[in-house]
């Protein structure tokens, strides 16, 4: 790897070189390198679609593994699908994310599409990080259209913590999930945009089984003349629990728009939601003014406190 990949290997997974455990690393639309372990096995497709398939074995626990994918060349474009089959009574934690860096010309967009499916488990536990990021001389455009696809099993866990502060023009970032009995749906999605990039957001959580719960928060920093637009929906259709939340700062000349929505079609589903959009409040500014701070330091300072 150059310098260039490696530093975005870096941005997208705290990676320094090669990981340890099993991995698989994707630049420039080619293998980098792949490792698999006794209890984590890592394919690739033979469907004719490009991209790998993972199989975690039954019982596996306290073992994690490293799926980046890099673009560092100007002007590609790709679309990827890895599927995930996670054994009863497995616990893992699985480190993804894309980076792109685009030093094209005005009209060169570089983009990826990376379409993860998961088959969770009964009494599974996956912890699911994905971290989106990009650079470039400001010209060529960064484009990213993750899609998540979860089904949970019996008692199954997943938490998906996505990340995109950076870099990215245009995402279209869409998650699907069906819970089972007993299984638990977390996600906590970090998300800036500035200039005139544009992010929308789409869940749609089927709550179908008894005493199943999902949790879906989306914190987020609109910029100067960016826009977001976040939906949320989850359908109640057992004994459930339900909580969505989307809480985002509007800052310059940007526009965020959320839309939550909440279906319940059982007599005992609970489902909340809640919303709010509003700027930075005069009073914190102010606060850290007075300790020395430049009002753009203090506007920095607040952010990301408030993106962490």
């Amino acid at each position: 790897m150059d310098s260039i990949q490696k530093d975005l290997l870096l941005q997208i997974a705290d990676l320094h070189g090669t990981p340890e455990g099993a991995f698989n690393i994707r630049g420039n639309g080619e293998s980098l390198g792949r490792n698999t372990t006794a209890n984590i096995d890592i394919v690739t497709k033979t469907d004719g679609k490009s991209g790998i398939d993972i199989f975690i074995k039954p019982g596996t626990k306290n073992e994690s593994m490293h799926i980046p994918v890099i673009i560092s060349k100007a002007g590609l474009q790709e679309v990827v699908y890895n599927d995930f089959y996670i054994g009863d009574n497995a616990d893992v934690v699985i480190v993804a994310g894309c980076g792109i860096h685009n030093c094209g010309g005005v009209e060169m967009t570089s983009r990826h599409d990376g379409v993860h499916t998961f088959y969770v488990g009964k009494n599974a536990r996956v912890k699911y990080v994905e971290k989106h990021y990009g650079s470039g001389d400001g010209l060529g455009k960064n484009v990213m259209n993750p899609e998540t696809v979860v089904h949970l099993d019996e008692g199954a866990r997943m938490e998906m913590e996505t990340t995109q502060i950076k870099g990215i023009d245009s995402t279209n970032r869409i998650t699907r999930a069906d819970m089972k009995a007993g299984s638990e749906f977390i996600v906590k999605e970090k998300l800036y945009t500035h200039g005139t990039q544009s992010a929308d957001t789409d869940f749609v959580v089927e709550m179908n089984g008894e005493g199943c719960r999902a949790d879906i928060m989306s914190r987020s920093v609109a910029a100067e003349n960016s826009r977001q637009n976040f939906v949320s929906t989850m359908n109640g259709n057992a004994p459930c629990y339900g909580h969505t939340e989307c809480d985002a700062i509007i800052m310059d000349n940007a526009s965020v728009t959320a839309a939550p929505c909440l279906s319940a079609n059982d007599v005992n589903a609970e489902l909340i939601h809640e919303a709010a959009i509003g700027k930075i409040a005069g009073e914190q500014l102010t606060k850290l003014m007075t300790l020395g701070l430049t009002e753009k330091e203090a506007e920095e300072y607040i952010l990301k406190g408030f993106l962490h």
